[in-house]
């Protein structure tokens, strides 16, 4: 018993889901909605497409910031450069000044000074050369990047064109499909087309009225007494007919002959 009715239940949705499916499908095959779903999903493409936009130009601000980093540090190492180069030069004229007493020279305040400033400049010169060879390599890969991703969306924009161009063929093609369909459907018979129901309709009123004439004839005599004046007209123009041809010769039947009467009398013996 349970089985029963749940097959039963699973028949009935089935049903509902066929019948649910077919005029979705339907529903879905008219113009309008074929052109408002291309248009829901140009919408899509073209809003994921502005957010990938906006994330090129923020790469693209990225490196010019990274560029402008790389600039000053640049700038920073050569200003450090120049600093060592002077604390070096400074630290050689004091060194000279003692003729080479090594022991004197290191005693000496200001040229202490120099060379811890020297260290400095040293150790701070190779940390900004390294983080300039870091900007360098994230430039390189940033420019790439972008560069690849540029050529990324010039590509999505002319797919995007593109559907434009889908949209409007698809509509035209789901048109020209349906016109031709109710044509085919119009030579079977089988449209359901309102001007071919109103055609059909048309006929038949004509082919009832038709009917309903003659019915009305026949019940009113009409029709017997056409018949009969039929049958007289063609009797008489038979008769004239015939006396015409034998009066000139064409008749078909035997001459009649007059015989004069034989007298039965015998004479007398």
């Amino acid at each position: 018993m349970f089985s029963a009715i749940s097959k039963y239940v699973r028949a009935i949705w089935y049903l509902m889901t066929f019948r649910v499916d077919k005029a979705s499908e339907t529903l879905r095959m008219n113009p309008g909605v074929i052109s408002a779903n291309y248009d829901r999903i140009l919408k899509d493409k073209k809003a994921s497409l502005n957010q990938y936009k906006d994330a090129i130009s923020a790469m693209v601000a990225q490196e010019e910031t990274k560029k402008q980093k790389l600039r000053n540090i640049n700038e920073e190492i050569e200003k450090l450069q120049k600093l060592r180069s002077g604390a070096a030069a400074k630290a050689k004229q004091i060194a000279a000044k003692y003729a080479g007493d090594s022991v004197a020279t290191k005693n000496d305040a200001e040229f202490a000074r120099c060379q811890t400033a020297f260290q400095d400049f040293s150790s701070t010169l190779d940390e900004k050369q390294e983080r300039a060879a870091e900007l360098e390599s994230d430039l390189e890969m940033l420019v790439n990047n972008v560069s690849g991703h540029q050529t990324q969306i010039q590509s999505l924009m002319r797919d995007l064109e593109k559907l434009k161009e889908e949209k409007h063929e698809a509509v035209a093609d789901v048109l020209s499909a349906r016109e031709e369909e109710q044509i085919a459907d119009m030579m079977t018979g089988l449209s359901n087309d309102r001007t071919s129901e109103e055609l059909r309709e048309l006929r038949e009123l004509r082919q009832k009225a038709g009917a309903k004439a003659r019915v009305s004839r026949e019940l009113a005599g009409l029709d017997t007494k056409r018949a009969e004046a039929d049958f007289m007209e063609y009797a008489q123009n038979s008769t004239s007919n015939d006396e015409f041809d034998a009066l000139i010769g064409l008749s078909e039947s035997a001459p009649v002959t007059t015989e004069a009467p034989q007298s039965d009398a015998r004479l007398p013996e």
